[in-house]
């Protein structure tokens, strides 16, 4: 938690190298790198001061407590090189931005704002998530404990948690409330931070970072910087461990927190209370996060006692109901399962049904016109699967139905393509189950025979392993229905999961 000199210092920043990487700097013996951007912009020069193997289970033990689960483990684990450099660093230039330049402001610029206004109390409010009545009536009573009090709001325009309300959502729902606020006393400025939503740690470093910012206050609430909850349902911190670690260490952050219990809404009263003031005996109403996210899906009503109009318009046309978004449906299996058979027949049936434009993506004209150049190791079919997934995910992204029938025999993969199609829009994996007796059976192409003669090498069921899906959200078993019953049985999930809307639900919607 502290820098050898004895300083404060919670989280660290690391940059992470491959090894093949470390041994060319090392090789080669340079003293000094370029570090640029993803556009090839030069950022700075760093002076090459250490190299070094990280042990990447002492870091997710200290910084975030361990659970493989945490969004930050995975990311080291999954996504972080295997090599850390460090240096001294000379900067060129801070990353080009071209969306909200003007409130882009950099640590002096905020400071020399803060100067112009005349402030000495600086209360900052950061936030991942648009913001709503409880928000609002949470950042006013922090402005409103001095009168010489002012305001930050400081949203996080950088990485925050997988699937989170992306920033630029979150902006327009932050402008559309401001002017609720004194214009003398709030200012706004976004925030480029990749947060690893570190709980405890997070909250101490938040702290240091407002600082420099020059503010003098820092609002902590419930579960800040906090990624919820594990697969078992268990929190990966307490509600209120990190507001009470930074609060435990304002006189070395400098940083004077100002802390706050839960805000809940009193219909009686038509007012937020804390947690630990309601009056006793008042009903209280909150909706959580998940709800929200669930009515946005539905289209089902989020009430002005929790949001502004104006803020679940921006969220409801961020965020449409599945009818009307985007969607991929993916199946997999076997060749010979039936997946392109079903896909077709689906396709038909869709545009009856409903009003996207829909493509398919077929595993055989796929691998004919974007994979041409890929053989049939584990590498390439991965490979392949992942340009499948990618462009269903554009398609999705543009509002359009995308239907893929590739075999994709490794989790791997369908891993990916579950990952970028479901922050494009919806999906739906449909593992196309049929027997390998039954898929030799109808072998049209007369593949799997010779697989078993030898002629044909890497056969997926035969000689190369067919990793079965574990969490589809359709199964169908095609040795035991025909293709009008598979079709029906996807169509009723759309139905169910409200991608597609029966007639009367049409003619509700219309009347709203």
């Amino acid at each position: 938690m502290h820098l050898p000199d004895g300083t404060i210092w919670p989280m660290p920043i690391c940059l992470d190298i491959s090894e093949e990487k470390a041994l060319e700097i090392e090789k080669l013996g340079y003293k000094q790198v370029v570090l640029r951007d993803g556009e090839h912009n030069p950022i700075a020069v760093m002076d090459i001061e250490d190299i070094w193997k990280p042990n990447k289970s002492i870091e997710a033990e200290a910084v975030f407590g361990g659970d493989l689960e945490h969004p930050a483990i995975q990311y080291l684990n999954n996504q972080t090189e295997n090599m850390y450099i460090g240096g001294k660093l000379y900067g060129f230039q801070l990353p080009p931005h071209y969306d909200y330049t003007q409130l882009r402001n950099t640590p002096q610029q905020v400071r020399d704002m803060i100067k112009s206004k005349g402030w000495n109390k600086i209360v900052a409010f950061q936030t991942r998530n648009p913001m709503h009545r409880a928000h609002i009536e949470l950042t006013k009573r922090a402005l409103d404990s001095s009168p010489d009090m002012n305001l930050l709001i400081h949203p996080v325009v950088g990485m925050t948690k997988p699937g989170d309300v992306d920033h630029h959502t979150r902006v327009k729902c932050i402008n559309a409330i401001l002017p609720t606020y004194p214009s003398k006393r709030t200012a706004l400025s976004v925030f480029p931070l990749a947060m690893r939503m570190g709980g405890p740690r997070e909250a101490i470093w938040h702290c240091l970072i407002r600082k420099n910012y020059g503010c003098t206050h820092f609002i902590l609430g419930r579960d800040h910087a906090g990624p919820g909850s594990n697969s078992k349902g268990d929190d990966f911190y307490g509600p209120y461990d990190a507001r009470d670690a930074a609060v435990a260490v304002q006189k070395e952050t400098g940083m004077n927190c100002i802390s706050f219990e839960m805000m809940v809404y009193s219909p009686e009263d038509d007012c937020y209370y804390p947690q630990n003031e309601v009056p006793k005996d008042k009903k209280v109403l909150k909706l959580s996060g998940t709800e929200v996210r669930r009515r946005l899906k539905t289209g089902e009503e989020i009430p002005d006692w929790f949001s502004y109009p104006k803020v679940v318009s921006i969220l409801r046309e961020a965020h449409p109901p599945n009818h009307k978004k985007g969607l991929t449906i993916f199946f997999t299996g076997l060749s010979g399962s039936g997946k392109s058979t079903i896909a077709n027949a689906l396709c038909e049936k869709l545009m009856e049904l409903q009003s996207r434009r829909v493509s398919i993506l077929d595993g055989d004209y796929m691998r004919k016109l974007i994979s041409s150049e890929l053989g049939f190791s584990e590498e390439h079919r991965n490979l392949n699967i992942k340009r499948i997934g990618f462009i269903s995910s554009l398609i999705s992204h543009s509002g359009g139905l995308a239907i893929a029938a590739p075999i994709a025999p490794y989790k791997v993969s369908r891993d990916f393509v579950r990952e970028v199609c479901s922050e494009a829009g919806g999906y739906i994996e449909c593992y196309v189950k049929a027997s390998l007796e039954v898929c030799e059976e109808r072998d049209r192409k007369g593949l799997y025979a010779k697989a078993r003669k030898g002629i044909i090498k890497g056969m997926t069921g035969v000689d190369d392993p067919y990793e079965e899906p574990k969490n589809a959200e359709i199964v169908i078993e095609t040795g035991s229905l025909s293709v009008a019953q598979a079709v029906d049985q996807v169509i009723e999930y759309l139905y169910n999961e409200g991608y597609i809307l029966k007639d009367e639900e049409i003619k509700e919607e219309k009347l709203l």
